[in-house]
């Protein structure tokens, strides 16, 4: 399912390859996810750096709107290190290949993978994190990102009928921890520990270092996946 890796590429961090490859891209949108027309017009019409600095606003400012799959199931907990080594061996086995600068649970990454796979695995591998898909198109609806157009998609893709809108109640009494006052006092807290860990080779890798430093903030509410779903 190439429209996977299409969606994987909207939805990282804009650069100058995205901009020179969207022409050839809308042939699928259209044709797969005709939803994201508008949405890929939009995005590469805008200038890159005004788009690259949308990006961050919305993905690097807290944890609740993370890219990092796990970080809304295990948070912190030792279940979350098992998960990344089970996961890790479902992309090796694949014959995908990471170095130590990439974590096995960012979205677009997983993406990725399940593009390799039949239409079957990638619906299935879609539906294992829709809960997460919902949640977190629901918090980027609320923001009003446009990314949140890229989550009901994939929802949409794999049949789920969930959609970001099925998390409006919930979403709506979380505390924001991308204002300010919520950056500051992450930054208060964490700074000596950031700078520590920042010494260290491929423990240091700019996602890992972004998780850490939002682990001791209050954090959006996680998810259960026990009754199913990879985890």
């Amino acid at each position: 399912m190439q429209i996977l890796k299409v969606i994987a590429l909207l939805m990282e961090y804009p650069d100058e390859q995205l901009w020179q490859s969207g022409e050839e891209l809308m042939p699928l949108v259209a044709q797969e996810a005709p939803r994201l027309t508008g949405f890929v017009d939009e995005l590469l019409a805008a200038p890159l750096l005004d788009q690259q600095a949308a990006w961050g606003e919305v993905f690097d400012r807290g944890c609740s709107t993370s890219l990092m799959l796990f970080e809304h199931v295990h948070a912190e907990s030792r279940d979350r290190g098992q998960a990344m080594v089970d996961l890790m061996a479902q992309y090796e086995e694949a014959g995908l290949q990471l170095d130590c600068r990439e974590l096995p649970d960012y979205l677009p990454m997983y993406l990725e993978y399940l593009s390799t796979r039949s239409p079957a695995e990638a619906r299935q591998g879609l539906l294992d994190i829709a809960p997460i898909l919902a949640l977190l198109g629901g918090r980027l609806k609320e923001r009003e990102a446009p990314w949140s157009q890229l989550f009901d998609a994939l929802l949409e893709i794999c049949g789920s009928s969930l959609r970001s809108d099925s998390v409006t109640k919930q979403v709506a009494g979380e505390k924001r921890d991308d204002t300010p006052e919520a950056m500051d006092a992450v930054w208060e807290e964490e700074q000596v520990k950031f700078i520590d860990d920042a010494a260290s080779s491929c423990d240091s890798s700019p996602q890992q270092q972004y998780q850490r430093r939002f682990s001791q903030e209050a954090a959006p509410q996680y998810l259960d996946l026990s009754s199913g779903g990879r985890k």
